[in-house]
């Protein structure tokens, strides 16, 4: 069948009753609703979404935008795939349909955004990976597209957004490992201008000035967040003259990079020197000794985005009227070994 009006034909009945049928309207008989919905399944008829979404000015269509590049294809831990499993169980609710938007490494985020902006493919958008300043919160206020952030920015400071708690992570990570006699305590941190480094660096500063410790820009190591991103972080740290007795890495996959430069230079983690990771990650969780890092629900993460999302739409913001526009996602610390040794006194 191709179309509404065959299968009307079909049934005999018209098309304004075939019509109602499909859309599950109250003022259609159950018995001819029945039949309807019978008759478009055997002779296979789909609805045209194209044509309905001009005629009600919808396309029921959440977009995702992502960065996609090398680091996101080859890192098989990509939280998104977590996430994204959160956001269709709440948007699924509503027969929303969620697409993902994979911008390329190469490409400026804004200029993809306009060209999805001006096409106009869905009603509302999450971005993510947002930068200091991030001039896609401005587009998307100004075009009056409801939309939700996963991550903070500079920009747009009254807009809805959902992070991680990079601050709360770094201040219990330096915190337990001063409480293990280290003074000298480097970081990993992104090589882009994301907004997360800033705000993981400066949380550092912070936790360092706590405890009266200089801060020293020497043990802040930019790198990709990747394996090989570990890697060249351990290699840096082996090069200082004075190598830090502890890192915290801002990525968790970054961790199995960080092992092998280490390993390769006689150094072990969890005797010679501590670690400790950013979040929780399955290829990870085979290292030995077994990695200190901190564990959050991404699941829950993306209930989250959806619901605060959904919270600023008019068609469904009474079904979140008391919904936090701006949350700050909490993480657990997993102890492991990776960090559990203490320094002497004199070290």
């Amino acid at each position: 069948m191709k179309g509404i009006r065959q299968l009307a034909e079909h049934l005999d009945i018209s098309i304004g009753t075939v019509s109602r049928a499909l859309n599950g309207k109250p003022d259609v008989n159950e018995e001819t609703r029945k039949r309807v919905l019978a008759a478009a399944e055997q002779l296979g008829y789909v609805a045209n979404q194209s044509g309905r979404s001009l005629r009600q000015g919808t396309t029921n269509v959440i977009g995702l935008m992502i960065q996609s590049s090398r680091e996101t294809v080859e890192n098989s831990d990509n939280f998104f795939l977590t996430v994204t499993g959160g956001l269709q169980s709440v948007l699924s609710r509503h027969k929303l349909d969620l697409i993902m938007l994979p911008c390329p490494h190469d490409e400026d985020p804004y200029e993809y955004l306009k060209r999805m902006v001006a096409r106009r493919i869905a009603d509302a958008l999450i971005i993510s990976e947002t930068h200091r300043v991030d001039k896609r919160f401005d587009l998307l206020a100004k075009a009056k597209i409801p939309f939700v952030a996963l991550g903070r920015s500079l920009s747009g400071t009254q807009h809805p957004w959902a992070d991680l708690d990079f601050d709360g992570v770094v201040n219990c990570a330096v915190d337990r490992l001063v409480a293990h006699g280290h003074r000298r305590i480097a970081i990993s941190a992104p090589s882009s201008d994301i907004n997360l480094g800033f705000v993981f660096v400066e949380g550092y500063r912070h936790a360092l000035e706590r405890h009266g410790i200089a801060y020293d820009p020497a043990l802040v190591i930019r790198a990709k967040s990747s394996e090989q991103g570990g890697y060249q972080v351990a290699d840096e740290l082996l090069r200082l003259e004075q190598r830090p007795t502890a890192v915290i890495l801002i990525y968790e996959l970054m961790a199995i990079g960080l092992y092998r430069r280490m390993m390769e230079a006689g150094i072990i983690p969890g005797r010679d020197i501590a670690v400790v990771s950013f979040r929780e990650a399955p290829r990870a969780k085979f290292l030995q000794p077994a990695l200190t890092c901190f564990r959050t629900s991404l699941h829950d993460l993306g209930v989250e985005l959806a619901e605060i999302l959904l919270s600023g739409m008019p068609a469904y913001s009474q079904e979140y009227p008391r919904k936090t526009r701006q949350t700050i996602w909490p993480l657990e610390l997993i102890p492991g070994e990776s960090d559990s040794f203490h320094l002497m006194a004199a070290e």
